[in-house]
């Protein structure tokens, strides 16, 4: 069942015993993909061990921590037409890169394809994933699922031609809710977002991670996201609505604090959507509001 149109590229940073979990996962896919770790300079040996246990494995070891653009350099090696990207600590299930590759096969107009998310050890589904089941996003008849405004990196198999166009990540954002910016110019390029519901994808989280940073990088990332693409109206109420629910603490003020520093670049990069798209998103505003499984509570 080899599978040769699609690449996996997952980012890591000292994190060996859960990307060598990933990639023995991987390794065992019917579709034999090609996959291209980069390695965000981690200093507990993740590199040494992939080229050892994984000698197949495209290795990049940038020696610098590049966040989320670490997959755009790794998309730069990709020569397939589809880019299937994962967390270190998350991997594909059997099947479902051929399946995501089939619909970007059959459906020209998408861009975009995000699997349900199962989380180890309980095998139960992300919180995450009814909502995407039940996006509020207008779609049209042919589009093959729901329609999403966004998508989540660690779960969503892309066209690597229209990633490329949209620039990739930006690299302001690093990480933390930095999908917004990127699948917002997808649909300003004419693609469509789509969930796929027999696609799934597994997520033991992993304990060593930051959430209060990454919390403020997710409120960070929100605001900047708001102001570089939101007509000036939404952008105001989007920007007020998170200033009364964010937790008042230490983390949100950093976010505030960063994100208002940086408003002479977001001026000059502020390029605000098409109608069309600016109406999808206004209609996940009521979601947004009473979300319970994308919160910035850490």
């Amino acid at each position: 069942m080899t599978d040769v149109r699609t690449t996996v590229v997952v980012i890591t940073h000292n994190r060996r015993r859960e990307l060598l979990r990933t990639l023995g996962h991987l390794a065992e896919l019917p579709e034999a993909p090609r996959v291209i770790v980069t390695d965000n300079a981690s200093t507990d040996g993740t590199a040494s061990a992939v080229a050892h246990h994984h000698p197949h494995v495209g290795l990049l070891r940038p020696g610098r921590n590049l966040g989320a653009v670490g997959r755009n350099l790794a998309v730069r090696r990709v020569r397939t037409p589809y880019v299937a990207f994962c967390d270190d600590d998350s991997w594909w299930a059997p099947g479902s890169l051929s399946g995501a590759a089939d619909l970007l096969d059959r459906y020209p107009a998408v861009g975009a394809v995000t699997a349900r998310i199962v989380v180890e050890p309980d095998g139960t589904e992300d919180p995450i994933v009814r909502e995407l089941r039940d996006s509020p996003v207008p779609r049209p008849d042919w589009l093959p699922g729901p329609a999403l405004g966004s998508f989540l990196a660690a779960a969503t198999v892309l066209r690597t031609d229209a990633f490329r166009a949209a620039g990739g990540f930006h690299p302001r954002l690093w990480l933390g809710g930095e999908e917004e910016l990127l699948a917002a110019d997808l649909a300003a390029n004419g693609w469509w977002l789509t969930y796929a519901d027999h696609l799934t994808i597994h997520h033991h989280p992993s304990t060593a991670r930051d959430s209060t940073l990454r919390r403020a990088h997710g409120i960070r990332n929100t605001l900047w996201f708001t102001w570089l693409r939101r007509p000036a109206g939404p952008a105001l109420r989007r920007t007020l609505h998170l200033a009364r629910t964010v937790p008042r603490d230490t983390a949100s003020l950093r976010a505030f604090a960063e994100a208002t520093a940086a408003l002479p670049w977001v001026l000059r990069e502020r390029r605000v959507l098409p109608p069309e798209v600016e109406a999808r998103l206004r209609s996940l505003e009521p979601t947004q509001r009473t979300s319970t499984a994308r919160t910035y509570t850490g």
